[in-house]
């Protein structure tokens, strides 16, 4: 069986010649005795016509013919008449007729619209998920997995174009339980003991540049036993580097490089060839986040100082008590109607504001407000001028504790864009963020925590802060590459000090023996020279889905879980066979989880 042609290239120029097809049965069309299939594969579709007078047996068989039927078909090409071409289909300008036809599979008829030209899918996520053999079939799905195939072949050039060498670590590894929950493999051979999947090839990719690898990536499968979001899965597949004898801008300057080099051409854009870079500090002030989405020009300010002179309680008690007050200018939002004011006030609530003060800009500058009799005209005109608003804008002020202030403006910031229309799908802005705190104090664990792995490197400034014991203020060297307010990837320079290893994990609460318990043989390895070193991780799925505008990572990956972390094609996670666990020395006691709370 062989094809000499795909459904996706035929054209005028071979009109005359016999090709064979083979392909699914896209749509079946009987237009008085003579049949229209179009016939689709993974590169586009082909109409064959099935014509009495061209070839009455054939015609027969065709009759048989219904959606999604697989079929083997030869005939001669010819151009369409003029006024029946296709401009929706690559091969539209030409259709097959047939001179045989075998029928390779007949098909059920379909639970899911695989011909839906909509990319919104009428049928809920759970049976798309079950019959995802089904779904994989449709053009705009296709299309969406061949992009991430073709960006990884950019990958893999890239980095080999640029010395790195390709190398696996183990996806059976020792349970490190310092982010989130770890998924884990019971050993037959050793009774008791487990395995676990790795959350990503961190300490491994360390390793090899102890090991003298220099310049190492992988594209590693990556598990983490956390609750699932849009853009989060219990499985992802990670583009994980990592470099020897680097600082940090030697590896920010390289995927800058990345961007330029597998993006920029990939997607077919210009990006800048350096990537502005922003401080943490200076990105949760303005934007109250510390993965800023630039597209559109929202800041924040702070105004605490304005808000401490006025008489109003709620300001004057927040600042005197630490906090912050932070405020927007919302262009062009005069016209918020008290609902929709009450709606956001609701959806800051979520995220801690215990209120939002809201004041507009009305005719020659003059400000409006139900709180204005708590403020002179000329503190007013203070806060106006601070957050840049002008005639016609909203103001909008939330005050609190810094983190919750910062956190919760951001997000309003986020909702007005939506509102208004501000974030466009056809921008692409990227940005570095540097200099992350390099602890946060945790409430739950009532104890400080590495904000992203206690293998980061303190700035060397802030060094001697950090072995002093001031945590609070130790800064870390530490980025992350965000895009349209996504985070796609993230890493820092790495620790290669065994001293100052040792003080981070005294200074995280961990005794020698946890320190040797958890992380042993990796801090053996540093007694035997480590270079400096550094590298970076990008989310592979995220990275397309941000590129391509959209939130969701499910797309992007051809067998992904929903919600619950299930599949509902294959029934996993499932029961095993009791003789199964007898193996593995495991018995299963299901505890009531309300009993034993």
């Amino acid at each position: 069986m062989k094809r000499t042609h795909n459904c996706g290239q035929l054209r005028k120029e071979d009109v005359g010649q016999t090709v064979t097809l083979a392909g699914w049965v896209d749509r079946r069309r009987d237009h008085g005795g003579v049949i229209f299939v179009d016939l689709r594969d993974k590169f586009g579709k082909t109409q064959i016509v099935f014509n009495p007078d061209y070839n009455a047996e054939v015609l027969k068989t065709a009759e048989q013919l219904r959606n999604e039927y697989v079929i083997y078909v030869t005939g001669k090409v010819y151009a369409r008449e003029e006024g029946n071409t296709n401009e929706k289909l690559s091969t539209g300008d030409i259709e097959v007729k047939a001179d045989t036809l075998e029928i390779l599979n007949a098909a059920l008829t379909s639970p899911l619209a695989i011909n839906d030209p909509n990319e919104e899918c009428k049928e809920n996520d759970d049976l798309r998920l079950q019959y995802r053999y089904l779904d994989l079939r449709r053009p705009w799905i296709q299309k969406k997995l061949l992009l991430k195939s073709r960006f990884l072949k950019a990958v893999y050039d890239f980095f080999y174009a640029n010395g790195f060498e390709n190398i696996e670590t183990p996806c059976l590894c020792k349970s490190t339980p310092e982010g989130a929950r770890d998924y884990l493999v019971p050993s037959r051979v050793n009774p008791g003991k487990f395995y676990a999947l790795p959350q990503s090839p961190q300490q491994y990719k360390q390793l090899l540049m102890i090991a003298g690898m220099d310049r190492y990536f992988q594209v590693a499968k990556c598990f983490r036993d956390e609750d699932l979001r849009a853009d989060r899965q219990p499985e992802f597949t990670q583009i994980d580097v990592e470099m020897s004898f680097v600082n940090q801008d030697e590896v920010m300057e390289m995927f800058d490089k990345f961007v330029t080099d597998v993006l920029g051409k990939v997607w077919n854009f210009e990006p800048p060839k350096k990537i502005r870079r922003m401080k943490w500090a200076e990105a949760m002030l303005k934007y109250g986040s510390d993965k800023p989405d630039l597209r559109f020009d929202l800041e924040i300010h702070d105004v605490s100082e304005i808000g401490a002179k006025s008489n109003f309680g709620v300001f004057k008690n927040c600042v005197a008590a630490g906090g912050k007050i932070r405020g927007i200018a919302a262009k062009g939002c005069v016209d918020f109607t008290r609902k929709q004011i009450d709606e956001l006030t609701a959806y800051v609530g979520k995220y801690g504001s215990k209120g939002l003060v809201w004041m507009r800009v009305k005719e020659n500058d003059e400000v409006e407000t139900q709180v204005g009799k708590f403020f002179t005209t000329e503190q007013l005109n203070e806060l106006r001028d601070a957050v840049g608003a002008k005639c016609g804008d909203m103001m909008f002020f939330i005050a609190g504790p810094e983190k919750t202030a910062a956190t919760a403006m951001g997000q309003l910031r986020l909702e007005v864009a939506r509102i208004k229309g501000l974030r466009d799908p056809k921008k692409r802005e990227f940005v570095w963020i540097t200099e992350f705190p390099m602890f946060e104090y945790s409430e739950t664990e009532g104890r400080y925590m590495a904000m992203h792995h206690p293998f980061t490197n303190p700035l060397p400034e802030h060094l001697q802060m950090m072995l002093d014991g001031n945590l609070k203020d130790c800064n870390a060297e530490a980025y992350d590459l965000v895009l349209n307010g996504v985070e796609i990837g993230g890493g820092s320079i790495r620790i290669h000090n065994p001293e100052v290893q040792e003080k981070v994990f005294r200074l995280l609460g961990l005794s020698e023996e946890q320190v040797k318990e958890k992380f042993g043989f990796f801090v053996d390895a540093f007694k035997y020279g480590a270079p400096p070193h550094g590298g970076l991780a990008f989310g592979l799925d995220r990275v397309v889905a941000t590129m391509e505008g959209e939130e969701s990572i499910r797309d992007y990956i051809a067998f992904p879980k929903n919600t619950s972390a299930s599949s509902p094609m294959d029934k996993s996670p499932s029961e095993v066979d009791v003789a199964q666990l007898n193996d593995l020395h495991i018995s299963i006691n299901m505890l009531d989880p309300k009993k034993n709370a």
